[in-house]
């Protein structure tokens, strides 16, 4: 553990930040790089394809379609080994009056924290699509659009990371939300309509306030693209301070709603446990990243200048979403009668506490080397708790309500699946031999003290130590006798096969060689 998270510009891939230059109108026209959005651009044209494919293709034959998504979504993921390899690229620029193109001023950006992302976006929908494949047909779901809106948000969830102005990040945003609305509520009950209602509402009272903040941004700094925001803030005018101000706070705000932070995570447990199992996971990880992402770049790049501002502001809402998550899960436990998901779903607050520590330390230090510690937790915590949900999906075939004491005893009609579960929790925990998960928890406490927050890294070890207790009352449930409802013996289809393998394999490869996160991070591995 003695790797250090990479510098500002390793990670984010910015140059320092400059002035940009007068464009000229008769230079806007250019060329496309198609190299550095093909995986965004795949997940697209896979969407279309299926959803055209549904209109001819017999009933019969429909089930090809998850088969068809997840090829799409891993071909996106092979469409980032050429951006991995090479230099920073970068797209929809504005040019100079000599045809010089400032990287300051580009609308996308194919940096190593685009990429990054964009691995987690792609591979955490490839594994929802293999959870889904036999939901789709055991639920009853329309097959075409459910796959046509999970390549959709897929879409949305890999933009946003390369995304370099507010405008595209606000776009990128809400391609990733409104297909979520829709898939939350493609399930055949109340609760899903419900759950959809409390989730849309939600995600629209966040972009109003976020669309709100952007345009007092620009109103002060005359920019959307964030480098210029950065460097408008810092010469803004005084009688506009104000209005800057309260245009950072509003979109922090908006973003601060995407991640589920406290105040903000009233519609997540709901939203969950009305959802189809698979999406409930999708949302869990992509969804939270995507506004992860978000909340990173703008905070990091365009309000560099009040950095120990909102550095303050986001490690308080770190230490109430870790505490609260935590309050939350260990109320699950009290009534076992509660679901599996809930469960997961307040476990799921507590984990974007965490995620939220470094940026609280990039703000603090005002600078972006801890956004690398959130990096690399995001992409352990993606492994687990997708692996988690896989399991849960499992158990709900047999047991749809997926309560936590329909797990007791799991170990002896389900052995490895029993196993898997118990390891996915051990990381969530960061107990060995989930040494991975313990591995992302030092990489992110770290980070807290080097910043001089020692408060929130004191609150961060002790709600791990909190969340030890609901993570290892699970565990134990899987291990005990079983109840005298013995569960009904079912074939576990080939998609969750795959899932729990890949999950599975995953996590303990990381755990026996946690440093492999970091390498990933830094863009080493490339």
């Amino acid at each position: 553990m003695h790797s250090s998270v990479p510098g500002p510009h390793e990670l984010l891939g910015q140059p320092a930040m400059t002035p940009l230059a007068v464009a000229d109108p008769g230079s806007l026209i250019q060329s496309v790089d198609w190299v550095a959005i093909a995986p965004p651009l795949i997940a697209a044209l896979a969407a279309l394809a299926v959803l055209l494919a549904d209109l001819f293709l017999p009933a019969a034959r429909k089930k090809v379609l998850g088969w068809a998504t997840a090829g799409g979504l891993a071909l996106a993921l092979i469409a980032l080994l050429p951006l991995a390899r090479g230099n920073t690229r970068s797209t929809f620029c504005v040019q100079n009056v000599t045809g010089a193109t400032d990287n300051a001023a580009c609308s996308y950006v194919a940096d190593h924290f685009a990429l990054v992302f964009q691995l987690l976006a792609l591979g955490g929908a490839l594994i929802t699509a293999l959870i889904s494949i036999h939901t789709v047909d055991e639920e009853e779901l329309p097959g075409g659009e459910y796959w046509f809106l999970l390549l959709s948000s897929a879409t949305g969830a890999a933009l946003l990371p390369a995304a370099r102005d507010l405008a595209t990040l606000i776009v990128a945003l809400e391609v990733v939300s409104l297909p979520a609305f829709a898939l939350v509520a493609l399930r055949r009950d109340g609760r899903g309509a419900e759950a959809a209602l409390k989730f849309f509402l939600s995600s629209v009272t966040a972009t109003a306030v976020m669309l709100l903040g952007v345009s007092f941004v620009y109103a002060a700094t005359g920019s959307l693209h964030l480098t210029a925001i950065a460097d408008g803030l810092a010469h803004v005018p005084a009688q506009l301070k104000p209005l800057a101000e309260a245009g950072a706070a509003l979109t922090l705000v908006g973003f601060a709603f995407k991640v589920a932070a406290v105040p903000f995570h009233f519609w997540l447990p709901d939203t969950y446990t009305g959802s189809p199992v698979p999406i409930a996971g999708y949302l869990s990880v992509v969804s939270k990243a995507a506004g992860l992402a978000g909340l990173a770049l703008v905070t990091t790049i365009a309000f560099h200048q009040y950095g120990h501002t909102w550095g303050i502001a986001l490690g308080v809402l770190a230490a109430l979403t870790m505490t609260v998550g935590n309050v939350g899960a260990l109320r699950q436990r009290a009534d076992t009668r509660h679901s599996a998901v809930r469960l997961l779903a307040w476990s799921s607050i507590s984990q974007a506490g965490y995620l939220l520590v470094p940026l609280a330390a990039a703000g603090a230090a005002r600078s972006t080397a801890p956004i690398g510690a959130t990096v690399a937790y995001a992409l352990i915590y993606a492994v687990v708790n997708l692996g988690a949900f896989a399991v849960v999906a499992a158990v709900a075939r047999t047991a749809p309500a997926a309560r936590i004491d329909d797990f007791r005893g799991l170990f002896t009609h389900r052995r490895w699946t029993a196993l898997g579960l118990a390891f996915f929790l051990l990381c969530l925990g960061g107990l060995p031999p989930g040494v991975v998960g313990l591995f992302g928890k030092v990489v992110v406490f770290r980070s807290a003290v080097d910043a001089g927050l020692g408060w929130l890294a004191v609150t961060m070890a002790v709600n791990v130590v909190v969340a030890l207790y609901y993570y290892l009352a699970w565990t134990a449930k899987l291990f005990a006798p079983a109840g005298t409802e013995a569960q009904q013996q079912r074939r576990t289809p080939a998609g969750l096969t795959v899932t729990l393998a890949l999950t599975a394999s995953a996590a303990v490869v990381l755990s026996v060689a946690p440093q492999l996160v970091l390498q990933v991070v830094s863009g080493t591995l490339f």
